[in-house]
């Protein structure tokens, strides 16, 4: 007998994101006979779009891309033009843009666990269901995320979509007397960093240990952000310019978004895979909260994910205090001399590796563009992690709680695309 059903669940903050998806799932004899998340929404063609413009209009076309992690669109694609046209911005220029970053990790980070994924563990539907027991929470998530906001702000011009960013450098530098509000408002905001941490770290979290290959970058020296070469805790290190001759891309039949892996098989990127590369780069007051926590690095449970962005919303926030002490404005940027050339610039998005290559003729014009984001990345591994925790989890209960199991497990991913973590239709054949 084959029982077909079909489930379609709007979840509330659909509409602050964007996209749509679909899980199919078929289970045989009790076993995942087929499972394939598919992402419906219409291609974008941005690489497309690219093609034919100047290297200066980039920065302002690619951070259209995402609302919510315009920066890091921003952040790679500057990294790429420069390294193209042998552009070497100075400290000043370096500085600002880690702190740039530090406000997209902070806003990013602090939307995803308050209006997406604590409501899974906390066991409500929403953001509001949940703000009825636990306010305070809600407001200090609230509070962290308008700071991430403030610090594009600062540099951007404005938040969303900033247009502060140019080839070389900022189109400005802020004034003094505004850097220093700024860090007197993330000093203010140690208390309510340290005691999220404490708050995820406390959560009951469902334990699900599994193997899985964590890529990010590393430098050796400080969290990474957009410096270092990309490893792997299975012995890859590659720079941005090798990318292609480890990682690919492929179509596949059932779902607009490429899937991308790692020589064939699946891989993770993104806070956890950061935080399992690279934890021992974090500040010791860090370190040593995770230690009082209980927390342990590396993890192997995919939903820890959601304490590893508390603690680098914390990072974050430390860096950015750093970042502003004894500010002063300098040269906003380098001047750029286009040549014809090929660039390459990977930096680490809040959901993991944004990596961008462009070939530029001789006036600096876009012949080519590729762009490969960290949801392409995480594709086949969500796929892979939704199989698993369903085994897990028991085939036999409802369609209901499969298709809750399946949200949950995908939305704490916070894939970007993705749709599918906000709208979720499952349709389920039993056999």
């Amino acid at each position: 007998m084959t029982e077909t059903r079909e489930i379609s669940i709007k979840v509330p903050v659909l509409a602050r994101v964007e996209g749509e998806g679909a899980l199919d799932l078929e289970i045989s004899n009790g076993q995942i006979q087929n499972l394939k998340l598919r992402i419906y929404e219409p291609p974008r063609y941005f690489e497309k779009f690219l093609e034919g413009r100047s290297y200066t209009e980039i920065p302002d076309i690619v951070a259209r891309i995402c609302g919510i992690c315009p920066v890091a669109y921003q952040m790679s694609a500057v990294q790429a033009i420069e390294s193209a046209f042998g552009c070497e911005p100075g400290p000043w220029v370096q500085a600002m843009r880690r702190l740039m970053y530090c406000g997209e990790w902070i806003e990013s980070h602090a939307l995803h666990i308050h209006l997406l994924a604590a409501p899974d563990y906390l066991g409500y539907g929403s953001i509001t269901e949940m703000a009825a027991d636990y306010p305070a929470e809600v407001r200090r998530g609230l509070r962290i995320q308008g700071l991430g906001n403030e610090i594009i702000r600062f540099l951007g011009g404005r938040s969303v979509h900033p247009v502060g960013v140019r080839a070389g450098g900022f189109h400005s530098a802020p004034k003094e007397r505004d850097a220093a509000a700024l860090r007197l408002k993330l000093e203010a905001a140690l208390a309510d960093a340290e005691s999220l941490v404490r708050w995820v770290a406390g959560m009951s979290l469902p334990q699900h240990g599994q193997v899985f290959t964590s890529v990010a970058m590393h430098n050796g020296e400080r969290y990474p952000m957009s410096e270092g070469r990309i490893v792997s805790d299975q012995g890859l290190e590659c720079s941005a310019a090798e990318f292609e001759q480890h990682f690919r891309e492929e179509q596949v039949s059932y779902s607009t978004a490429l899937h991308c892996r790692l020589h064939g098989e699946p891989y993770l990127v993104g806070p956890l895979a950061r935080l399992n590369l690279n934890h021992t780069l974090l500040p010791e007051s860090i370190q040593s909260l995770c230690r009082e926590s209980g927390l342990v690095w590396p993890s192997r449970n995919m939903f820890q994910s959601i304490i590893a962005r508390a603690i680098e919303i914390y990072f974050a926030l430390v860096e950015a205090i750093c970042l502003l002490a004894d500010y002063q404005p300098d040269t906003p940027y380098q001047e750029i001399k286009p040549k014809a050339a090929i660039g390459y610039g990977c930096t680490e998005a809040p959901r993991g590796l944004l990596w961008h290559r462009y070939e530029f003729n001789d006036r600096g014009d876009i012949v080519s563009a590729r762009i490969v984001p960290p949801t392409s990345q995480n594709q086949a591994r969500i796929e892979q992690d939704i199989a698993r925790a369903l085994q897990s989890f028991g085939l036999e209960k409802s369609d209901d709680q499969l298709r809750l199991q399946a949200e949950m497990v995908i939305r704490n991913y916070d894939p970007c695309i993705s749709c599918s973590t906000h709208f979720l239709k499952l349709n389920v054949e039993r056999c």
